[in-house]
This record gives structure tokens, C-alpha cells and sequence, in this order.
């Protein structure tokens, strides 16, 4: 991997270790911003850490942006010798596959769409060589994914699936994007998978719905009060495929401020991931069932 770096006007440095996302890449990247903060650069305002690359803004008041530049860079052998271990949590969200909310929705934008003929799981699951809807969204929640990255709305995170790269499903973004997408979807596009924290426009394809809410401005929710935005990047997700009355039933108790999600602590491996893809996900997997 070829690390690149420019600058994004006066204030960013924008680093890209690779221009395709990996979970090496995202290790490199994650230990090198870690570096960054590490070193405490004076003039240095936030680091915003994303899939395969992060940005560092800074006051060019007090340090010129060549110098920051420079900084940055000599802290790149922290990348090379990067940890390639990570105590994190595996985390169980309920989806409520083809939910009434975003097929009315997606109904609404078919003429935005790459198939106006079907839905999105139609054409997700056509494009992926399965027969059936049912048969994707299988494949869909089967194995864990990996949150690379929280950002572009605020909460919502980019999660990237712990397969082999040739079996990763790959589903375009529509053609343009809709004016309106249900809080909370699960929605897909390239490589990615997501949960859109708030209601809006967006361009993912959308799968169904959680009743789980991952970013509370007001912190109302118990497991929300210490941090608005639930989502951390190296956090596992479990997709846990749930019907209408489960899903009514979680949403009470997501209104009466009961609601607990399933999280275990577990380590990710990177090296041992890479030896047995299969055997780490069923591990982690495991450790929901005995949390």
C-alpha cells in the first residue's frame, strides 16, 4: 500500500493509505491517526478517522500547513508496525427485513432506480446471482461486519462485511438519490452497509429497518446517555433478522427506555481472520450466545 497525502485547503491534511478499503488498510489507518492524536501536534483541532484514510484538521495560525504536513509524515512508521489486535464488542441489531415502511418508500423513488420493475432486494439479490430475495437478505445477516467508519450523517455508520473478498456482496447506490429515506434503515451501497441514524434524503439501496435507535441528540435513551452516537469504528455487527411483532415488541420497549442491546466483549484478530475467516466469525458469533 502507497500512502498518499494532500492538503484539503488551509486547514486539512487528508491521509489515504490505500484507495480501497481492507481491513488492512483500516488497521494502518487506525493506528496511524491513533499516532497522530498520540503526539498531541500543537495546532492540531480534530482527527476524523474514516474507512481506509483520515483527515487532521488544523489551526494554520499556529502551525503552517507544510509543517503539518511534515509532522504527519513522520509518524507513518507508526502505520507500518501496525497493531493488528483489537478489544472491541460484537453487537446484535434486530432488521426487519422488507418492513412496510421502506417499501413504501422505495415505491415512491422507482423511477430513480437502476430496476423500476421490482425492489430493492429484488435487484440486490438478482445482481448477486441468488434466486430469491430471501435468499440475499440470508446472506446478508449471516456473517458479522465490521464498522470501518461513523460519519457522513451524524451516527451513521459504514459497516463492511468479514468475508473473503470474492464473496462480499456488492450492490450499487441508486441512479439518484431519493429525498427521503426512514430513520433507522439498513441500506446498502457498493461494498457497504449501513443504518441511516436519521430520517433524509439518501442513495442506498434500503433492506428493511431496526427498531434500535444508534444516535440520540437528546440522550433519552439508557444506553445512550453517556455518548449520543452508539456506533464506534472497530465495533462488530450481528444482524438479527426479526419480524413485525418482534419488532413491535422491542419498540415499546425502546419507548419505555428498557431496551438493552446484546453486546459482548470479545478480541479481533486480525492475522487469525485472515488464516480462518469461517472459524473467527463463528468465535465471535459464539460470544453473543454467551453474553
Amino acid at each position: 500500500m502507497k500512502t498518499r497525502y494532500t492538503y484539503g485547503g488551509d486547514e486539512h491534511i487528508y491521509v489515504e493509505m490505500d484507495d480501497e478499503m481492507s481491513l488492512d488498510a483500516f488497521f494502518k489507518s487506525l493506528s496511524m491517526s491513533n499516532a497522530v492524536r498520540e503526539a498531541k501536534i500543537e495546532g492540531v483541532t480534530e482527527i476524523c478517522p474514516a474507512n481506509a484514510s483520515f483527515q487532521v484538521r488544523f489551526d494554520p495560525d499556529v502551525i503552517a500547513p507544510e509543517a503539518m504536513m511534515k509532522k504527519v509524515q513522520e509518524l507513518e512508521h507508526k502505520a507500518e508496525d501496525a497493531e493488528q489486535r483489537l478489544k472491541t464488542r460484537i453487537i446484535e441489531i434486530p432488521v426487519y427485513y422488507q418492513d412496510p415502511w421502506t417499501h413504501e418508500t422505495l415505491m415512491r423513488f422507482r423511477e430513480r432506480h437502476q430496476d423500476p420493475s421490482g425492489t430493492d432486494l429484488d435487484y440486490a439479490a438478482r445482481i448477486n446471482g441468488f434466486d430469491s430475495a430471501e435468499a440475499f437478505i440470508e446472506a446478508h445477516h449471516a456473517q458479522p461486519w465490521f464498522v470501518s467508519m461513523v460519519g457522513f450523517v451524524a451516527g451513521l455508520p459504514f459497516l463492511y462485511q468479514l468475508v473473503e473478498r470474492d464473496k462480499q456482496l456488492q450492490v450499487p447506490k441508486y441512479l439518484r438519490p431519493r429525498t427521503d429515506t426512514p430513520k433507522q434503515t439498513v441500506g446498502y451501497g457498493g461494498c457497504f452497509s449501513c443504518v441511516y441514524s436519521v430520517r433524509g434524503a439518501g442513495g442506498y439501496q434500503m433492506f428493511g429497518v431496526t427498531p434500535m435507535p444508534i444516535f440520540d441528540p437528546e440522550q433519552k435513551q439508557s444506553y445512550l446517555r453517556d455518548f449520543m452516537v452508539f456506533f464506534k469504528p472497530g465495533d462488530i455487527v450481528k444482524w438479527k433478522p426479526i419480524d413485525r411483532e418482534e419488532y413491535d415488541r422491542i419498540l415499546a420497549e425502546v419507548e419505555a427506555d428498557t431496551y438493552v442491546p446484546r453486546i459482548a466483549e470479545v478480541d479481533f484478530d486480525l492475522e487469525a481472520f485472515n488464516a480462518d475467516m469461517p472459524g473467527t466469525n463463528a468465535k465471535l458469533m459464539e460470544a453473543l450466545n454467551v453474553a
